[in-house]
């Protein structure tokens, strides 16, 4: 299929997506270290920083699920050639993440111990307290993590993820540096790691907001726009942005759900699905990278109202995650025992984790651009609603419902609990497809 007039380069795609799978490789890899040195603490602190993690990514997709809604708006409008426009939903975008990372914060602070009790009741007391810890410290970085994901979502609409992908390399250099200072020298155990993770998004917040509001971008945030209210504006984004939140906060409630049949497995099962999670991080880089990406593309597209431009380059990068995910997926599966003989983990919790990732290898590259980027696509054109709800319905029919069955009454535990996680990509991979191929989606359109 040939387009004419091509709205982006097979340079300017790569000038985009490369520094956002870079970028995802640090967060990963240093999620992956996280898990690392904690391990050094025992099974007990590698437990509780594995459950905290699912309700800490609960909160990170409510703000991610802001920044996308944010950059729909932006990314339509600057394809429509509307800076003023652009600037002022950049603008409301940071105002919104920064409110909500502050009622995420105290949320979590007040009812930290409830919270982690209710989800986790079964896991061990010494499980708990640690997971207490790393949650509350890792709590007071939400409003922070709110203002840098507003702040990185308007640097990707611009296509200059260069500059996110070397602030996230300096905010995981903060971040590792920190943990091994605090871990092996200060011997903090679970506090070790969760300290520099407070303060390297703090310093990250800090700096992707000074260049978030640096007026020679294209698309740039205004200080009286982001203490104005702009009902049209809002209304946009909160369009995109509460579907989409809605889909991933229950998408990640899903996950804590499904965390906490792990937690009646045992400490050893849900330190091997800590260590298993980390890895399979690892599987997905290119894909989280690739789904962020054409959001920015398909936006623009939409936005200057060329449909056939939206299909194309949504072809054309489901098939680059397809190739790519499959030669990462490879790599990791090559470097596994390496990876294994790092982690303080149990003979029997090894054998999990091999199992787990060898699964993953395939089904990641096979599944995740239908399951994933496809209705990434799909959202960023405004078809918000339709995604939400076949998302939402997927993970609580196949990946819950399956979770237990198979891990609980088939006695397969993490195992079933990925088979459960594939299951639901499969449904999703059916129905997203199934709406592309009606064109239904391009009837959603934001700018006018």
């Amino acid at each position: 299929m040939k387009i004419s007039d091509p709205m982006f380069s097979n340079r300017d795609l790569a000038k985009l997506l490369t520094p956002l799978i870079i970028e995802q490789f640090f967060a990963m890899f240093v999620g992956m270290l996280d898990t690392l040195m904690v391990s050094s603490a025992g099974e007990a602190a590698i437990s509780g920083v594995s459950l905290v993690n699912e309700v800490n990514f609960l909160m990170f997709t409510i703000l991610a699920a802001l920044g996308g809604g944010g950059s729909v708006v932006a990314a339509q409008y600057l394809g429509a050639r509307r800076p003023k426009e652009a600037n002022r939903a950049a603008s409301q975008l940071m105002m919104l993440g920064t409110i909500f990372g502050l009622a995420l914060m105290a949320l979590c602070l007040i009812g930290r111990r409830w919270i982690l009790e209710t989800l986790y009741g079964s896991a061990s007391e010494d499980v708990i307290d640690a997971a207490v810890t790393y949650f509350w410290i890792t709590a007071l970085s939400f409003p922070l993590l709110g203002i840098y994901n507003s702040s990185t979502a308007i640097y990707r609409i611009i296509n200059r993820t260069q500059v996110t992908m070397w602030v996230s390399l300096l905010m995981n250099l903060i971040n590792v540096s920190g943990n091994y200072f605090c871990i092996y020298h200060l011997h903090m155990g679970v506090a070790g790691v969760a300290w520099p993770t407070t303060i390297s998004r703090t310093v990250a917040a800090l700096i992707m907001a000074v260049l978030a509001f640096h007026k020679k971008n294209p698309v740039h945030a205004d200080l009286p726009d982001v203490f104005s209210w702009h009902q049209m504006i809002l209304k946009k984004i909160i369009s995109i942005a509460l579907p989409n939140g809605i889909e991933n906060g229950l998408f990640q409630i899903g996950r804590v759900i499904v965390a906490s049949i792990v937690a009646t497995y045992g400490t050893t099962m849900i330190a091997a699905n800590g260590v298993a999670n980390s890895l399979y991080n690892l599987i997905i880089i290119v894909s989280v990278g690739i789904n962020l990406g054409i959001v920015t593309v398909v936006g623009r597209c939409v936005g200057a109202n060329r449909y056939d431009q939206a299909r194309y380059y949504t072809r054309k990068l489901m098939i680059l995650n397809l190739f790519l995910s499959a030669l990462n997926g490879l790599a990791v599966w090559i470097t596994l025992p390496l990876f294994l003989q790092f982690y303080s983990i149990s003979p029997e919790g090894a054998d999990v984790v091999r199992q787990v990732i060898f699964y993953s290898c395939f089904t990641v590259a096979l599944l995740n651009p239908h399951s994933f980027t496809l209705p990434n696509a799909i959202r960023a054109a405004g078809d918000a609603k339709y995604t939400m709800i076949v998302g939402v319905l997927s993970m609580f029919l196949a990946r819950i419902t399956g979770a237990y069955l198979m891990g609980t009454l088939l006695g397969l535990k993490v195992v079933g609990i990925y088979l459960a996680m594939y299951l639901d990509w499969v449904v999703r991979a059916i129905f997203f497809y199934l709406r592309y191929r009606s064109g239904k989606w391009t009837r959603y359109r934001l700018v006018e």
